[in-house]
């Protein structure tokens, strides 16, 4: 899609389908009453992008807002304007959720959002920071660091930020030590703060996590 100069802006396992149903039963090693049980795996792994009504050419002339919530891009949300990073993005989100089996951000408030990507990432850097539009300036203190925990709306909201886990802790209690590494680097590249910093989807496909 890039190749063709076309922005999905709203990738998230909803919009990725396997291209065959047909699958293939393996042993789970666990047992109840003396039976054994199955685990089915995709025979294919071949998958179908789908739902293009939000795809726009890219150009300049873009809606402020995309993408569901859990996959928004931060770029999105501080209103510095977006591109193909913001389904690279998106990607990242998704390959955390496939592997732990939960959405990494669970939210759905913007000052949550962006403490959320703080907790399991890094600090924003100060250069997006000072450009964030006017109506995302509110989000922190003095154009320095994020208003947390000062501006949540409730003590929920804080706990719910305080329980996150780092990307990397999450990564290595699903993935075993051997491969872990890789894709806890790979992941890093595309949950970069800064769209210009972020792995493009070419130079994703050439990471060594795919050459393993």
């Amino acid at each position: 899609m890039h190749e063709l100069h076309y922005i999905h802006t709203d990738l998230k396992p909803e919009n990725i389908l396997l291209v065959s149903s047909e699958c293939v039963k393996i042993p789970s090693w666990e047992m109840s009453a003396g039976e054994m049980h199955f685990s089915c795996l995709p025979e294919s792994s071949d998958i179908k992008l789908i739902d293009f009504g939000s795809t726009v050419y890219d150009n300049p002339n873009h809606i402020s807002t995309v993408s569901t919530r859990h996959y928004r891009a931060p770029e999105v949300i501080l209103g510095l304007g977006w591109s193909y990073p913001c389904d690279i993005w998106g990607v990242g989100c998704i390959l955390v959720e496939l592997c732990s089996g939960k959405a990494l951000f669970q939210t759905h408030e913007n000052l949550e959002h962006l403490a959320m990507m703080e907790r399991v990432l890094y600090p924003f850097p100060q250069h997006m920071i000072q450009k964030a539009t006017r109506g995302a300036e509110i989000y922190f203190r003095q154009g320095s660091r994020l208003n947390w925990p000062e501006g949540a709306v409730s003590r929920e909201s804080t706990k719910a930020v305080q329980k996150l886990e780092r990307v990397k802790d999450l990564i290595s209690r699903h993935v075993n030590k051997s491969n872990s590494c890789v894709f806890i680097d790979l992941l890093y590249k595309l949950l970069r703060f800064d769209p210009s910093e972020r792995l493009t989807a070419k130079a994703a496909l050439n990471h060594p996590f795919f050459k393993a």
